[in-house]
């Protein structure tokens, strides 16, 4: 819930809305109402409101709200003759965000308050802050993290610890006992996340290696709590940084205590968040489980004023309220309270003075005090404590054992300002005044490997023929699990895989069998249906599938480049340029004139001298000079083409799959490579499993299949074993690659991921891969070339043929112009000889002659002869 709040601006926009609704009637009780010189004694104080949203139900609420109210009580009888009075009204919270944001509007709407106390945390504080910021009101939020989202907000005070001052601290306090690696756990909520990352980042800064970071959450069973736990005295760590409040801490320890995590040899650092909500209720059995651990509180210096004030704050509570409060001793946010209600009054005064402009929020910044906290001054908005006390806890109690000062040392001394960097005698966990070491033991880890040795460059196991038991182990897989697993405190013991190469059902087996398994190792490919049963690593391989295929070796390539109905036309149009310019030429010019054999080979050689740009023949008509232009061009664009298309194929050796000719082969038993050539558009008909890479091999050079279809490193130890023979194409189609399985939840799936990210990013994973695959070759490209088709030059043909055939048009139009008489008389002629053939036909066929009837039917008795 909180965090949708922090991370959708869209209730912060809807409080906008409102506020704007709201500005009129609030604004103006916000604004400085000066104090005349008209006032005398007899006038009533000036009443400055101040809201106080706390939750009323928690003991920090009520110590928080008895604490303002004492202060301010001790402040004006000690100034009683200032001329105004800091008036509280109380909220209750409830401990909900929205409701304190609620709260904070009626009391602006109805009481008009000019300053509101509340917000302790990240999205509480957030929210009050945006509303403070439209009215331009002071909020002072208690006990919220620093966070880099609040900075933005003008009207916002805070008072609370200096993170960066503790996270210095507790990274020294370690490196004091040659510790360099840590457990962080923490408790999985906005407020501590945030507060939290200062700390995470300075001691990444300082070398100190965080094994692991475990979260919890209020609602955390007990099982859940008691794995977890588990889990990390598996790891072997032994040193713990707890960043939890009360409400888990008092789970956590006894539960540590049960696995026996609370003894000799474990150390355990509350930091100062987490001591700050201890109260003096805490459960014995948890102050007992938690006897040893070491806590960072800070530190408020003991001055009479601080302990009459405690004193007083304690007789102020009924005995019935003593109960009800849960506490007798005052926190670091009664203190902080004490002070910033003493910063409010007597900013309050401040801004009611005669010839005093300043508002609220510039007073309180200004306001300069020695506080029970010690000296009041804000820091850029900001009370911080950066000053830490070093508390063991003993039996029920706490031992002061030192302090870690501002300066950035330690000491044992009530001065913070010494520095002699030591600290007293701490009690660990156990009873033990030796502190404890890092775990050096290195811990089992039983890892399944596969042991098929279908491609022993991935993964080769080596058994005892009569024992069974592995011999050795070596390829590429087994050999990035070992430089991944060894920065970590693991032995591998490993386990061989006896089932085939069906990894499903190891995942299924890695799942079920915890006691036995925790980890396999192999040619694992991340799948989803193996990940319902086990956890992966980041993959350490290429992701993908890839297509295998033997190299042509054709004499006739060099035709490949074009396709058959390019190379006709290509050729027909070499042809028909002869012709035109034969055509245009041969009446001027007498290169092209002679016998018809000679001029036919005119014509034939200048058409084909033309793709070279070879041809000897002078042209003397514009008309040829202009259809040679044209052609010229368009031979440039086709040898230009044809050359990238040839050099293309003759370097990357591209083949056009069809699946539907031949058999398609695949590694047998697997299940992406069949699904693929199923699903995808690589569909096969007709497919055949192999196993190994000779079987790739020998498969492709005998032609048993056209292609093949595998995972990339299945396809790369086939070019390592046999280069020069084969190449491969990636397709688009892509899997995870392989991975190495853990356990469920495992906390080394983390671990071993970053170590494989290191190993990428160092390069070593480079190395490995050349060790084992040898020579590194190319993909072809997903969009290698393809015979050019007569398609995609049909514009270049249409534009020559136009040219062509504006030739031709004009060659007739000369020829017709220069024999136009003969052609009129031929004309004539021929309508002439119609006309008169005409005429006959048509006497004939009215006035027939005798004699022609006799003879045709002679001709018809000699034809029945």
């Amino acid at each position: 819930m909180e965090m949708f709040w922090i991370q959708n601006p869209i209730p912060l926009s809807l409080l906008i809305v409102l506020l704007l609704s709201l500005t009129s009637n609030c604004f103006g009780s916000s604004q400085n109402n000066n104090f005349d010189g008209g006032s005398g004694a007899g006038h009533e104080p000036v009443q400055i409101r101040v809201g106080l949203v706390l939750d009323l139900g928690s003991v920090e609420g009520k110590i928080v709200r008895s604490s303002v109210s004492m202060a301010l009580s001790d402040f004006y009888a000690i100034n009683s003759h200032y001329k105004t009075r800091v008036s509280l009204s109380v909220r209750n919270s409830y401990g909900e965000p929205l409701i304190a944001l609620s709260s904070a509007v009626d009391l602006l709407q109805t009481v008009g308050v000019e300053a509101v106390i509340g917000g302790n945390s990240l999205l509480e504080a957030k929210l009050l802050a945006e509303l403070g910021e439209k009215v331009r009101v002071p909020v002072i939020s208690l006990n919220s993290p620093i966070s880099l989202s609040l900075d933005k907000y003008s009207h916002l005070i805070q008072a609370t610890h200096d993170y960066a001052s503790e996270a210095k601290g507790i990274t020294n306090f370690i490196h004091g006992f040659d510790w360099n690696n840590v457990v962080l756990v923490y408790e999985d909520d906005d407020d501590w996340r945030e507060s939290m990352q200062c700390m995470v980042d300075h001691f990444h800064e300082n070398n100190i290696r965080i094994e692991s970071k475990v979260g919890f959450t209020v609602s955390s069973s007990e099982d859940s709590m008691m794995d977890r736990l588990r889990k990390l005295k598996d790891l072997g760590t032994n040193i713990f940084v707890v960043h939890l409040s009360e409400v888990i801490a008092t789970h956590l320890f006894p539960y540590a205590e049960k696995l026996g995590m609370m003894g000799e040899g474990f150390a355990w650092i509350l930091t100062a968040k987490s001591m700050s909500t201890f109260h003096e209720n805490t459960d014995e059995n948890a102050k007992e489980a938690m006897e040893g651990v070491v806590g960072f509180k800070s530190y408020i210096p003991v001055s009479k004023e601080l302990q009459n004030f405690t004193l007083k704050w304690r007789k102020s509570l009924a005995d019935e309220e003593v109960v009800g409060y849960e506490a007798t001793r005052l926190s670091i946010s009664g203190v902080w309270a004490h002070d910033i209600a003493w910063a409010l009054a007597s900013a309050a005064e401040v801004t009611r003075m005669p010839n005093v402009s300043s508002t609220l929020l510039e007073a309180i910044k200004e306001i300069r005090f020695k506080g029970l906290s010690g000296g009041f001054q804000l820091d850029d908005k900001k009370l911080l404590s950066n000053k830490f006390e070093i508390v063991n806890m003993i039996g029920s109690g706490e031992r002061r054992v030192g302090f870690w000062n501002s300066n950035g040392s330690f000491s044992n001394r009530r001065r913070l300002s010494s520095t002699n960097n030591k600290l007293e005698t701490i009690i660990w966990p156990g009873g033990s005044t030796q502190s404890p070491k890092w775990s050096s033991d290195r811990k089992k880890l039983r890892v399944l490997v596969t042991s098929s040795n279908r491609f022993p460059r991935l993964m080769n196991v080596t058994v005892d023929p009569k024992t069974n038991d592995i011999i050795s182990i070596d390829g590429f897989c087994i050999e990035v699990f070992r430089a991944s697993i060894a920065p970590l405190n693991y032995e591998p013991v490993y386990i061989r895989w006896t089932h085939g190469s069906n990894y499903d059902n190891l995942a299924h087996v890695l799942s079920s069998q915890r006691d036995k398994y925790d980890a396999a190792v192999g040619d694992i490919t991340i799948t989803p249906n193996r990940s319902k049963y086990a956890d992966f690593t980041l993959p350490f391989t290429n992701m993908g599938l890839g297509i295998l295929a033997a190299k042509e070796r054709s004499m006739w390539v060099f035709f490949q480049p074009l396709t058959p109905d390019l190379w006709i036309t290509s050729v027909a149009f070499v042809v028909l340029i002869g012709v035109i310019v034969w055509l245009i030429e041969r009446h001027e010019n007498t290169e092209f004139q002679g016998s018809w054999s000679q001029q036919i080979g005119v014509m034939l050689s200048f058409g084909f001298a033309t793709i070279v740009y070879a041809h000897r023949e002078r042209l003397k008509h514009n008309l040829s000079r202009f259809v040679v232009t044209i052609w010229v061009f368009s031979v440039l664009i086709l040898v230009t083409s044809y050359t990238a298309t040839l050099t293309s194929m003759m370097t990357i050796q591209q083949i056009r799959f069809n699946s539907n000719k031949g058999y398609v082969g695949h590694l047998s038993g697997s299940f992406i490579a069949k699904e693929v050539l199923t699903n995808s558009s690589l569909r096969a008909i007709k497919n055949r499993g192999l196993n190994t890479s000779k079987d790739y091999a020998e498969a492709l050079l005998n032609k048993n299949v056209s292609y093949i279809v595998s995972e990339l490193p299945y396809l790369r130890v086939v070019l390592g074993d046999y280069p020069g023979n084969f190449f491969m194409v990636k397709p688009q189609c892509t899997t995870s690659g392989f991975g190495f399985m853990f356990q469920k939840n495992s906390e080394l799936v983390h671990r071993v991921s970053k170590e494989i990210s290191e190993l990428r990013k160092s390069e070593r994973l480079n190395d490995i891969e050349k060790k084992w695959f040898d020579k590194q070759h190319p993909y072809a490209s997903d969009d290698t070339s393809n015979p050019i088709t007569l398609y995609r030059f049909r514009g270049l043909f249409m534009i020559t043929g136009v040219s062509f055939a504006f030739a031709l048009a004009v060659i007739l139009i000369l020829w017709v112009q220069g024999k136009w008489k003969i052609l009129v008389n031929l004309v004539n002629m021929f309508f002439s000889q119609r006309v008169r053939h005409f005429r006959i036909l048509f006497t004939r066929a009215i006035h027939p002659s005798p004699l022609e009837n006799s003879i045709r039917e002679n001709a018809v008795q000699m034809a029945q002869l």
